[in-house]
């Protein structure tokens, strides 16, 4: 049987909603022992949307597979207690915590260290600062909303996909990782802060997004045009929606053999004086480009149209639904090595994504997300040495879930 990557490998997260979840997940999915610890009645995110018709959180249960449950009520003084001598709890491979909490109180990094003086301890926060944030305020602020839509669009246009969120999560098992490693050479333990808006602030200056900035221009929008080289959404002749892509010159120069437009697009660079094998270029002649393209599409159905490009190697892909996804794409199924279908307490089964990084020694299948609290008695036992009477007495005094 395949055995994870960082078996052994030993991480407490306290956290609600996506980044921190999302990291804790990563890196349990490669093996490490997540314990997740939440109230007796459940955390923040606990009944997050999407939900099943009981309420049962899809979202929940998504952020949360392979991952080990102990519910303890940390709003008391014993709760909290118990939940430090977890976080600082001894082994080589233990004494990890990740979590988005502000770092004071009983979070404290002093207060934890106290106890453990090798400690690691990631803390996801709104900015560098320590202010509060989340991906839909830092998006704003970002200006990626003034960018997105129409181009005839006055307001801002939101997206759906908390990218910021998403980024940080997978930078919080990245250094997780890298503080292990640092640990496990020098024996010092850290306390790293990773602010959510710094995120978002690295990948806009990552991108040339501050520089163009800088240089005095303000982008705006483009619609369904990939900025800077030409790809845009373009209709069939049976009503379907597909998205072109001519990035690279292979991809370019697929494109133009695949639609017979190589003498109409060498003619439009003549008269226009552009070298539309460079990617600039494509783009400022994309409205002339397209025209062709556009009609071109227009005149063909989609069966037709993904035979052609699919035998010329054309960049190019098909709209669809996420229900349309789910139902009829062969990527998102079981013919998929990444995927297996689960069975999620209180849901049923479920088609559940394992981690997407591919080992040579392979990967270690999804598992569904536990019962809140599944396996309080048990982290107590083997973390803390704790017995059945001492856990029991905890239970009858609500400390710990049911």
């Amino acid at each position: 049987m395949t055995q994870g990557i960082l078996q052994g490998l030993r991480i407490v997260e306290i956290s609600a909603f996506v980044a921190a979840p999302l990291g804790a997940m990563t890196l349990a999915q490669m093996g490490a022992d997540v314990v997740r610890i939440d109230p007796p009645t459940g955390g923040l995110d606990y009944r997050r949307w999407p939900v099943t018709d009981d309420g049962v959180s899809l979202f929940w249960a998504g952020l949360n597979k392979s991952k080990r449950s102990v519910a303890i009520d940390i709003a008391t003084p014993q709760g909290r207690e118990l939940a430090q001598a977890l976080i600082t709890a001894p082994g080589d491979d233990a004494g990890i915590l990740l979590t988005n909490f502000p770092a004071r109180g009983w979070l404290d990094h002093g207060a934890l260290r106290a106890r453990r003086g090798d400690l690691i301890q990631l803390t996801i926060q709104g900015d560098h600062l320590g202010g509060s944030a989340v991906d839909y305020t830092v998006n704003p602020r970002m200006g990626v909303p003034y960018l997105t839509g129409p181009p005839t669009h006055e307001g801002p246009v939101n997206h759906v996909l908390p990218a910021w969120d998403l980024i940080t999560g997978q930078m919080a098992a990245t250094g997780i990782l890298a503080a292990e490693r640092h640990r496990r050479r020098t024996g010092e333990g850290q306390h790293i802060k990773l602010a959510l808006q710094d995120v978002a602030l690295a990948s806009l200056g990552h991108l040339g997004f501050i520089a163009e900035a800088q240089r005095g221009i303000e982008r705006p929008r483009y619609g369904n045009d990939l900025f800077g080289a030409f790809g845009r959404d373009f209709v069939t002749r049976d009503g379907e929606r597909i998205m072109v892509i001519g990035l690279t010159l292979k991809q370019w120069r697929s494109l133009c053999v695949a639609t017979g437009m190589t003498e109409h697009v060498e003619q439009i660079g003549r008269q226009r004086g552009f070298d539309l094998d460079r990617e600039g270029d494509r783009f400022r002649a994309r409205e002339d480009i397209a025209a062709f393209v556009a009609a071109w599409a227009g005149a063909r159905a989609l069966a037709e149209i993904a035979a052609i490009f699919d035998s010329h190697a054309v960049c190019w892909s098909r709209y669809q639904s996420v229900k349309e996804l789910v139902d009829s794409d062969a990527a998102c199924s079981e013919a998929n090595p990444m995927f297996r279908t689960v069975q999620q307490p209180g849901v049923g089964p479920v088609l559940s994504a394992s981690v997407p990084l591919d080992f040579g020694t392979g990967r270690l299948p999804p598992e569904p997300a536990p019962r809140l609290g599944e396996h309080t008695a048990q982290v107590l036992s083997q973390a803390l040495g704790m017995s059945e009477a001492e856990i029991e007495q905890l239970r009858s005094h609500g400390i710990i879930g049911a």
